[in-house]
């Protein structure tokens, strides 16, 4: 899940504790297998309009996924 967030094994790595990234990368390619599988996730998006609502939305743990005009879209799988 970790991979997913963050497309970065190195934090992966780090996370799991793992002193090579070899070790690591047999849990990527299990990640990404999976994703693969279940492409057709599906998300809850809400849109925030202020800093406020921004913050709020990522304490409950949707992920930013871009700016579109003034406003700032997130998503968070169902």
């Amino acid at each position: 899940m970790e991979y997913h967030r963050t497309h970065d094994p190195y934090c992966v790595r780090d996370l799991l504790g793992h002193k090579s990234i070899q070790s690591t990368e047999l849990y990527v390619t299990i990640e990404r297998t999976i994703f693969q599988q279940t492409s057709d996730d599906k998300f809850t998006v809400k849109v925030a309009n202020t800093l406020d609502e921004a913050v709020k939305l990522l304490e409950v743990g949707f992920e930013y996924v871009c700016d579109y005009n003034e406003a700032k879209i997130f998503r968070k799988r169902k």
